[in-house]
């Protein structure tokens, strides 16, 4: 079972993987159209930065959940460092656990948020609801916890990332 768990989470990661790297490829598009339409066509676009924007929202969440699942996010390490046996694996269960508090705090509030915004319409786009631009908050959230619960679950709490170690899809 924890097996097909971790294989989930691989096709989750990949997911998350896709979904950042093409945000990331829209914005680099639409922004350079926006600059153009401005200055050589002097009639500047109003939806290339709108956009842009929702994308990065969309981009730095998933791209967060990715961050977190391959060891690629800003930790400190002094203490695990210091500690052996079970105080070592007691700070690392203590540290997971209140990533997963975090992040499910953005699950329950982040759908509040987006219920309480779905009715709303974003100014630049009036049938695109301002819920959805809120709506990376739970769904991030819900992402990076079922990866902090793989890694609970796996035991692998303070895995050091090999030097060169990308990302299971890119290395092919």
């Amino acid at each position: 079972m924890q097996a097909s768990y971790v294989g989930a989470m691989d096709a989750l990661h990949r997911l998350c993987l896709v979904a950042a790297g093409s945000c990331l490829v829209v914005i680099t598009l639409i922004i350079p159209w926006g600059v153009f339409t401005r200055y050589v066509l002097n009639y500047g676009s109003s939806w290339p930065e709108p956009l842009a924007v929702l994308l990065m929202i969309w981009f730095s969440f998933t791209a967060a959940a990715l961050c977190y699942r391959e060891r690629a996010h800003i930790s400190v390490a002094i203490l695990p460092s210091l500690l052996q046996g079970w105080p070592r694996l007691l700070v690392g269960a203590l540290a997971e656990l209140a990533m997963a508090g975090m992040n499910l705090f953005m699950l329950i509030w982040g759908v509040r948020l987006v219920h309480t915004t779905w009715f709303q319409a974003i100014s630049d786009f009036p049938l695109v609801s301002v819920g959805i631009s809120y709506l990376p908050v739970p769904v991030g959230g819900a992402i990076t916890l079922l990866f902090v619960i793989e890694r609970l679950w796996t035991g692998r709490l303070f895995q050091e990332r090999a030097e060169g170690d990308l990302a299971p899809v890119s290395v092919d």
